[in-house]
């Protein structure tokens, strides 16, 4: 099983999160800006959490 390195496992090492991809996937899908998803990118789950609280008909209703 240690041999087996799978696209999940490179991503990891590489650096790039759930949090960092979910950033900014959303940022892209919003903005269209790569500037604005890069910087999404780095802010992690913190442009998540404040994206899902903002946004209408989010987790704060």
């Amino acid at each position: 099983m240690s041999g087996n390195t799978s696209s999940a496992g490179s991503a990891a090492k590489a650096g790039i999160g759930l949090g960092s991809a979910l950033a900014v996937a959303i940022s892209w899908s919003v903005n269209k800006s790569i500037i604005w998803a890069a910087i999404h990118g780095v802010l992690s789950w913190f442009y998540v959490i404040y994206f899902a609280f903002t946004r209408p008909g989010g987790l704060a209703g």
